[in-house]
């Protein structure tokens, strides 16, 4: 089952409040790769490291350095892919229970 990272910002009218950038930590288990320009797309890099397609949205929120528009990359720029999965995403969860503790957010 693919991660909601939507979950703890859903309303109970069902929409979404602002979810805020939460750094995502580097760690000695993170990999990277070269973007390549018209080969590199986050949903298959989000596949190769992750078994699903899912998680292109992490690896930007990895690399607050470049752009979240595709066609702004530079070519040969070196993105970090966050590992392993699911700590980072343990980690990502305690940063928004903190975030929303700290801002006062139910």
């Amino acid at each position: 089952m693919t991660y909601d990272r939507y979950k703890k910002f859903r309303n109970d009218d069902g929409t979404i409040s602002l979810v805020p950038f939460v750094e995502i930590p580097i760690r000695s288990t993170d990999e990277y790769c070269t973007y390549e320009i018209g080969k590199t797309r986050f949903d298959r890099l989000s596949y190769k490291y992750y078994g699903d397609p899912q998680y292109g949205w992490l690896i930007l929120q990895s690399n607050p350095n470049i752009s979240s528009f595709e066609f702004e990359i530079p070519n040969g720029t070196v993105l970090r892919i966050p590992m392993p999965l699911e700590a980072v995403l343990n980690g990502y969860e305690v940063s928004i229970d903190e975030y929303k503790q700290i801002n006062g957010i139910g």
